[in-house]
């Protein structure tokens, strides 16, 4: 009877190796596909580090079309107008999940970063600093897995020069919005003590060229935040909202007055404009109402 418990046991075990091989054996797959993945990811950050502008495109499908409209060929101008004019950007990613819809198309959500030193005069340092929550679409064909499509889920990006470096701003809108309906976007921030502050918040589409937003300066008021009431745009198009600082001191000396810019700088979040039912706390325009 113990030989026979004992070859049951061996029997078991054994069913259990075959199992855990062909596991295994599968996994390995996955994570083949997975690396490669990665592989490619990491190289086109690389690839943007060096500004290898054809290295860096060519991990793109022909066909590629990102979540603002843009093909592969407006996506290449934007890349080569930005290293023209930037070419210091240090990129970073972190993957956070990669899943397979079938053996040739994944989806990978990922955090982006950039980083530059952008002095303006030697008296005026500034610097760049982007993060966005990304969803890349990838598709395997002919072997390689090259990049279909990608959309961002938010993003803010700053550009901060002289004293507004050491500011800590917030501004704040939805991250969705429906076409037509009105939102509200907020900035606040404390300015430095003995400083005038000035501000504007804007908006704009997402779009090629991009228009530049029109910026109504104003105050700081007291509870240090300014709001703007917007309503989307009814083309479905994605939205940026432009949040513009200026900082000054005055010099008073022989009963004048004179004021020195201290610092200065940009933010800017998105708003996606989804064809959705509305939330609660948004209101249809007029036009929307008479309908």
């Amino acid at each position: 009877m113990k030989k026979l418990i004992l070859i049951a046991t061996l029997f078991l075990l054994v069913t259990q190796t075959v199992q855990a091989e062909n596991k295994l054996f599968n996994l390995n797959i996955f994570h083949d596909n997975t690396r490669s993945i990665k592989s490619l990811l990491n190289s086109q950050i690389k690839y943007a580090n060096k500004l290898n502008f054809d290295k860096f495109i060519s991990t793109y499908d022909t066909n590629y079309r990102n979540g603002d409209g843009y093909d592969l060929e407006v996506y290449s101008k934007l890349v080569k107008e930005l290293w023209q004019n930037y070419d210091n950007i240090k990129y970073g990613i972190k993957i956070k999940d990669i899943t397979f819809e079938s053996d040739n198309k994944a989806k990978v959500e990922l955090v982006e970063t950039s980083h530059a030193d952008i002095p303006i005069t030697k008296r005026m340092n500034g610097v760049l600093n982007s993060e966005a929550n990304s969803i890349y679409y990838l598709k395997k064909i002919n072997g390689k897995w090259k990049v279909t499509s990608d959309e961002i889920v938010d993003e803010v990006t700053s550009m901060l020069y002289g004293d507004a470096m050491n500011l800590d701003i917030k501004l704040t809108a939805p991250k969705e919005v429906t076409p037509g309906y009105e939102y509200t976007a907020s900035l606040e921030f404390t300015p430095p003590k003995d400083t005038f502050a000035i501000a504007s918040i804007a908006k704009d589409k997402v779009e090629y060229p991009q228009k530049q937003a029109k910026e109504v300066f104003r105050k700081l008021p007291d509870d240090n935040i300014l709001e703007r009431l917007f309503i989307a745009n009814s083309d479905k198009a994605n939205e940026y909202v432009i949040a513009s600082i200026g900082l000054t001191k005055a010099d008073i000396k022989d009963l004048s007055i004179k004021l020195s810019l201290t610092g200065f700088g940009y933010q800017i979040i998105r708003v996606n404009v989804v064809d959705e039912k509305p939330t609660s706390d948004e209101k249809p325009t007029s036009d929307d109402k008479k309908e």
